[in-house]
């Protein structure tokens, strides 16, 4: 694996992320192409819409809908990403 890669979501020249994230072709593709620090802004944005949308993970409907946007966030693909509201954020009141 090359030392330094142009990653294809931040475009700056930096490390690899250095290992496949999910067994399959896509996690061999964000190996190769994404750098660490893009893929932990990744996992942040993961758990943002995980809990906006209260998906369960072990659903292959909501599998199919993280990796989209995975695909979307990372690679700059034209998908739809979920869009998550934060306007309100801070201000609800218990």
């Amino acid at each position: 694996m090359a030392d330094e890669i142009k990653c294809k979501h931040c475009g700056q020249t930096r490390a690899p992320l250095g290992f496949a994230p999910l067994p399959n072709e896509l996690g061999q593709k964000i190996a190769s192409e994404i750098c660490g620090a893009c893929w932990r802004e990744w996992l942040q944005k993961q758990t943002q819409i995980i809990n906006h949308y209260g998906l369960d993970v072990s659903s292959p409907d909501a599998q199919e809908f993280l990796f989209a946007n995975m695909k979307g966030y990372l690679f700059n693909e034209s998908l739809p990403t979920a869009e998550i509201d934060t306007s309100q954020e801070g201000s609800i009141k218990w």
